[in-house]
C-alpha cells in the first residue's frame, strides 16, 4: 500500500497517536477536549496524502523540503497555519509545536511499516512525505511566531499605555509635596520621586514608541515652526535638574529655526545625553554642539570614554542592544531602546544619524533637513 493511501485509511489510528502526544504536552490542561487536541490534524494529514499523489518536479520537491512551496493567489490559511495560531493561543510554546510534527512523522512511518512489505516505490514515498511534513512545519512555525510576536507587542503596548496615568499621578503628587515647604526630608523625598518618575516615563515612552514601530505604525511626528536652540537649551536645563552631578556643555551656531517636531527632537537629545552620561568617563563634560546652515541642522553629542568596538557599533541602533557599562556604573538601567528610538525619530524627519568612536571620544551625529513635509 502506498503511503498516501495508508494515511487516509489509517487516519483514526494516526489521530489517536497525535492526540495522546498532544495531551502529554498539556499536563496542566486536562480540560482540553479530544477535538481541541486534534485540531486540524485530520486536515493536515489529508493535505499530506493529497500531496503524495500529486506529480512534482525535482525542483518543486526541493523547494517544498525547505518550506518554500508556492501558494495559490488569494488562498486562505492552510490547516497547518491555522493549527499554529490555535496552539499559540492555547499556551503551547514553539518547541512543543515542533515536537508535535516530529511525533506525527514518527507515528505515520511506524504504523505504515508495521507488518507490511514495502515496495520499491517506498523510498520515494518517504522522501515525499518528509518534504510535505517539512512544508507543514514551516507554515506552522511562521504563523506561530507571528502570533506570539503580535500578542507580545500588544501586551507591551497596553502595559506602557496603562502605566502612564498612575505614573503621572505619582509625579504630580510628588511635585505638590515639593511645594509644601514641609521640611528638608520631605522635599528631598519628593525630588527623588520626581526624578525616578521621569526615568520611568522615559522608559515607557521608549517602550510605546518601540511597539508602534513593531506594529508597523512608525514614529508619529507633528511638525511646526520651532527654534531648536531654545528647545535644546530647555532640555539641558531639565537634564541638569534631574542629574545634578552631570556635566554638560552646550554650543549653538547658525540658524536653528525650521519645521520639526520639537518634543520628539528633545527626546532625541534626551536619549543621546542619557547614553553619553552612562557610557562616558564622567570626568569630562558631555559636549552638545548644534549647528544650523542653509540645508538643515546638525546635532552632535560628544563624550570622552572607552571606544566602542566596531562590531558593537554596527548593532547599537538595533532594538534591545546595550553596550557594557563601566564598572563604576554597573547598576545602570535601560531597555536598550534609546538609540533605536533616536534613529527612528531621525528617519521620520527625513534625517540620518551616525556614530564615530575612537580612543579620544565617541560622537553621535544627527543631521536633519530644514524642510519636512507634514
Amino acid at each position: 500500500m502506498r503511503l498516501g493511501e495508508f494515511i487516509v485509511t489509517a487516519m483514526e489510528a494516526i489521530l489517536v497517536d497525535w492526540e495522546a502526544f498532544a495531551k502529554s504536552l498539556y499536563p496542566a490542561k486536562t480540560q482540553m477536549t479530544p477535538r481541541a487536541l486534534r485540531d486540524h490534524a485530520s486536515d493536515i494529514l489529508h493535505a499530506v496524502a493529497a500531496d503524495l499523489s500529486t506529480v512534482q518536479t525535482a525542483n518543486e520537491q526541493s523547494e517544498k523540503s525547505m518550506g518554500r512551496a508556492p501558494r495559490q493567489a488569494n488562498a486562505p490559511e492552510t490547516a497547518a497555519q491555522t493549527h499554529a495560531v490555535l496552539r499559540a493561543q492555547s499556551g503551547m510554546d514553539i518547541n512543543q509545536l515542533a515536537a508535535e510534527y516530529r511525533a506525527l512523522r514518527a507515528s505515520v512511518l511506524r504504523l505504515w511499516g508495521e507488518n507490511r512489505e514495502l515496495g520499491p516505490e517506498s523510498l520515494q514515498d518517504v522522501i515525499r512525505f518528509n518534504e510535505a511534513i517539512d512544508q507543514a512545519l514551516a507554515e506552522s512555525v511562521s504563523f506561530f511566531s507571528a502570533q506570539v510576536d503580535r500578542s507580545r507587542d500588544l501586551l507591551l503596548g497596553m502595559l506602557g499605555h496603562d502605566m502612564r496615568n498612575p505614573l503621572n499621578a505619582i509625579v504630580m503628587t510628588a511635585a505638590d509635596l515639593a511645594t509644601l515647604n514641609a521640611g528638608e526630608e520631605v522635599s528631598e523625598a519628593a525630588e527623588c520621586l520626581i526624578r525616578s518618575g521621569a526615568s520611568i516615563k522615559a522608559l515607557l515612552d521608549d517602550l510605546v514608541d518601540f511597539n508602534r514601530t513593531k506594529l508597523g505604525l512608525g514614529i508619529n511626528i507633528e511638525v511646526e515652526t520651532v527654534d531648536l536652540g531654545t528647545l535644546f537649551a530647555d532640555e539641558l536645563k531639565q537634564h541638569r535638574a534631574a542629574h545634578p552631578q552631570s556635566k554638560v556643555d552646550l554650543t549653538v551656531r547658525g540658524n536653528l529655526q525650521g519645521r520639526w517636531d520639537g518634543p520628539r527632537l528633545q527626546q532625541v537629545l534626551r536619549n543621546l545625553l542619557s547614553n553619553a552620561s552612562a557610557y562616558g568617563s564622567g570626568e569630562e563634560p558631555v559636549r552638545v554642539v548644534v549647528h544650523g546652515d542653509d540645508n538643515g541642522v546638525s546635532l552632535e553629542v560628544r563624550n570622552v570614554g572607552p571606544a566602542i568596538e566596531p562590531a558593537m557599533a554596527e548593532r547599537l541602533f538595533d532594538p534591545l542592544q546595550r553596550g557594557s557599562l563601566p564598572s563604576n556604573r554597573a547598576n545602570g538601567h535601560g531597555l536598550g531602546l534609546g538609540l533605536y528610538i533616536v534613529r527612528e525619530i531621525t528617519r521620520a524627519h527625513g534625517g540620518e544619524v551616525e556614530l564615530h568612536s575612537n580612543a579620544a571620544e565617541t560622537v553621535f551625529s544627527v543631521r536633519l533637513p530644514r524642510v519636512v513635509d507634514a
